[in-house]
């Protein structure tokens, strides 16, 4: 364990973190050599998730791309963070960290389900680290107060947006060849008063 001076911040290599991480009942990610506890989700959290989760996994199924929700690590190796995305698709020849099959590099899909807490993190500094992945197609953003789905496509440099808002309204996820309704994706949820679907 590293420990800076000055301002009695403690600091952790990743090697360190992977260490406490794999023996930890808490999930946390790793930034800028700190550790940082992620909080709860909530049931509609949950449910968008396990939604998105289950529908991707259905369409891939037989194919080359496996998807994962939840407690798949992935290391975006350029800047050094550590994250569990909500959802995750890797596809091809997927790559992981180590002999423990358990931080993934590769991802071609990550979607993040917004919450209060993390909203201005996901869209901001979160997406900042996931554009330096190479294998990084899509990135998904979806509200759980209210029905909105943004996805951002990767354009050579740059990243395209779209967002839907209506139940009949398709996701399409063009790297791995998905369609969702967003029915489906918020399947079962129910939305805060006054700001559900109309």
């Amino acid at each position: 364990m590293n420990v800076t001076t000055g301002a009695t911040r403690t600091t952790y290599t990743p090697q360190e973190y992977l260490a406490r991480e794999r023996l930890a009942a808490t999930k946390s990610e790793y930034r800028y050599g700190q550790i940082v506890a992620m909080s709860g989700a909530s049931r509609r959290h949950n449910l968008i998730a396990l939604n998105l989760g289950r529908e991707l996994s259905l369409q891939l199924r037989g194919g080359s791309c496996e998807t994962y929700v939840a407690d798949m690590r992935v290391k975006v190796s350029p800047t050094g963070l550590y994250t569990y995305p909500d959802v995750v698709v890797a596809c091809g020849e997927i790559r992981f960290e180590d002999s423990h099959i358990d931080t993934l590099l590769n991802p071609t899909v990550l979607v993040e389900v917004l919450s209060p807490s993390t909203e201005a993190y996901d869209r901001g500094e979160k997406f900042d680290h996931y554009r330096r992945l190479d294998s990084l197609r899509e990135y998904v953003l979806v509200s759980q107060d209210l029905m909105r789905v943004e996805r951002y496509a990767r354009q050579g440099d740059d990243w395209e947006r779209t967002e839907l808002s209506r139940p009949d309204d398709v996701l399409t996820i063009e790297a791995i060849g998905c369609t969702i309704r967003l029915d489906d994706v918020y399947e079962r949820v129910a939305f805060p008063r006054d700001t559900g679907p109309a």
